[in-house]
């Protein structure tokens, strides 16, 4: 980085004013930002470039070295305090004595622009120099649970009681968090109001989380420890609606994570997981059902008495059924979560089955029943 010019870098002339360095580089970084351009190697060069660059210009003490010497380092920053400017320039010592060289980027007492300066600008931050903020109403989080069914209860509905593990104001801060005693400095980021993350192959700062960048705190809440909201174990009585499947969500209003400072509660959703049945299957509101029918039945035809979910329904089966032919019983299905007043269809699939012992008397029936029909459904199938 050395090689390059700093004031080219942010495309800014020589004799540019800090407010004109400030603006350059905050035009820049709404451009490069490695959060505005993830994974763009390229524009997260050019981001460390520019950041180098307004590090060392928008510090008077690093750009006086800058400006001097063509270049910035610790090591051209400590001889040039004291006094070995004439060894790099063979002119007379700039006069560094004024100048405390225990700044940082992140504090110039100096007068410079800091990089939270900018980003605060750029991101809606705020000044480290504010009072600590005051807690806002803020409300519950939600609550999501398993909860497991039968076949039958996901279709009838079910009430019953859950244990869920919640949490309500604390009673003693009433959701503040803390006690509105004295400000102290910010444990989290020791009072800078900054911490480091990592971004690929750089890190980058961001405002504290725990102070908002105030790098103050007041004195936590004992009872709640800080949080605002202390733990509870409830028994919530719900009412699972008729209709549920697997993935439904059942909201129970009120009964998530408590609110702060009187805001109102988060809501329990349960997650419905329905199991499997021996005889149907569903499919939507529709449920399905496949019965055995025997050959005189199929070929002459009868009413036969079939399984519903709510309960057994009669069935005509016309002469000449065949075997896989499928039947509709309307409004026998799921009730709607929708409207529990409509209901899907149950579509009956009937399957012909042949008897594994036949009597002597049986086949001799069929020998005759042969003889007097000899239709090849082959044939007729083009099969033979």
């Amino acid at each position: 980085m050395a090689k390059e010019d700093y004031y080219q870098v942010l495309g800014i002339k020589r004799d540019a004013k800090p407010e004109e360095i400030k603006k350059a580089y905050r035009r820049l970084a709404r451009k490069y930002h490695p959060d505005v351009n993830p994974g763009d190697k390229a524009s997260e060069e050019r981001f460390k470039q520019m950041s180098e660059a307004f590090d060392v210009l928008s510090d008077p003490k690093k750009r006086a070295v800058y400006d001097r010497f063509g270049q910035y380092s610790d090591n051209l920053a400590d001889a040039a305090a004291r006094g070995a400017g004439a060894a790099y320039t063979g002119g007379t010592p700039f006069d560094f004595s004024g100048f405390d060289w225990g700044t940082t980027s992140t504090s110039t007492p100096g007068g410079g622009t800091s990089f939270r300066d900018i980003f605060a600008d750029l991101f809606g931050g705020a000044r480290a120099e504010r009072e600590p903020p005051r807690p806002q109403p803020q409300r519950g989080a939600d609550i999501e649970m398993p909860l497991s069914l039968t076949f039958e209860e996901a279709i009838t509905g079910l009430t019953t009681n859950l244990t869920v593990n919640r949490s309500e104001q604390c009673s003693r801060c009433h959701g503040a968090g803390d006690t509105g005693g004295a400000v102290t400095i910010c444990s989290t980021c020791k009072g800078t109001g900054q911490v480091q993350r990592a971004g690929g192959r750089l890190r980058f700062t961001q405002e504290c989380p725990d102070c908002e960048g105030t790098g103050k705190r007041r004195p936590p809440c004992s009872l709640c420890k800080g949080k605002g909201t202390l733990p509870k174990t409830e028994t919530v009585k719900i009412r699972i609606p008729a209709g549920v499947d697997t993935g439904s969500r059942v909201r129970i209003p009120g009964k998530g994570e408590g609110g702060r400072l009187g805001a109102p509660p988060g809501d329990l959703f349960i997650i419905t997981n329905v199991g499997r049945h021996q005889y149907f299957t569903r499919k939507g509101d529709n449920i399905y059902v496949t019965v055995p029918i025997t050959v005189p039945e199929a070929a002459l035809g009868a009413r036969i008495e079939v399984p519903t979910v709510n309960g057994k329904a009669q069935l005509r089966i016309p002469p000449g059924t065949q075997s896989g032919q499928k039947f509709r019983l309307r409004r026998r299905g799921a009730p709607s979560l929708r409207d529990p007043n409509l209901h899907g269809d149950q579509f009956v699939e009937v399957q012909v089955t042949l008897p594994k012992v036949i009597s002597e008397e049986t086949k001799e029936l069929l020998r005759k029943y042969a003889q007097m029909n000899d239709e090849n459904p082959r044939v007729a199938m083009g099969l033979e």
